[in-house]
């Protein structure tokens, strides 16, 4: 595998490239589209996405993109790009601030690279292989948590599981110190 380095910077600059077109259309009147799966996609999403793929295509043309709104390309690549332009879509309609862009960067079917930015908020994630995560370039680490009954459980909403998944969640969700609901995205960063 090569050196992540240049990697990551292509990673930088297609976050720095998604978060004017987030800041122009947050808060604004925007249409929505549903998607097949019934889930909402804005202009927002879509031209983030266009604009990340647009810089990939020009900078690594011989890596894959794997995107929430314009689908496969070159996935067998050795390298592929993971791209949800807008995750939380909803609370972007919305006017929350608990959605992000998220990138990721696979080598050979494996994450080797991946960030977190939240343009309203200012505030970026990121985490290399081998290397420690940081926060706005500031180290940070997961929070000390001996056992479920000290722990913060993170969803969307619980209504969103469904089968094995609904029965893990209340085995794991009862047991947790304190459920946190509706914050999307943003959580990941959370630590």
């Amino acid at each position: 595998m090569e050196d992540l380095e240049p990697f990551l910077t292509i990673a930088h600059k297609l976050a720095d490239a998604a978060r004017p077109v987030v800041r122009k259309y947050y808060r604004t009147p925007v249409a929505v589209d549903v998607k097949a799966d019934d889930s909402p996609v804005t202009i927002a999403d879509r031209e983030v996405e266009r604009t990340m793929r647009d810089i990939l295509g020009a900078e690594l043309p011989d890596h894959g993109i794997l995107g929430e709104e314009y689908g496969r390309e070159n996935v067998d690549a050795d390298y592929v790009w993971v791209l949800d332009p807008i995750d939380g879509t909803k609370s972007f309609i919305s006017g929350k601030p608990s959605f992000a862009t998220l990138i990721a960067l696979c080598h050979k079917g494996k994450p080797v690279l991946g960030i977190i930015d939240q343009a309203i908020t200012d505030e970026r994630w990121v985490g290399v292989m081998g290397q420690a995560s940081t926060m706005n370039g500031d180290e940070i680490s997961a929070r000390d948590c001996e056992d479920l009954k000290s722990a913060t459980f993170f969803t969307t909403a619980p209504e969103l599981f469904r089968g094995d998944a609904a029965k893990a969640y209340d085995a794991v969700s009862t047991k947790c110190r304190v459920p946190m609901y509706g914050v999307d995205a943003y959580a990941y960063g959370l630590t």
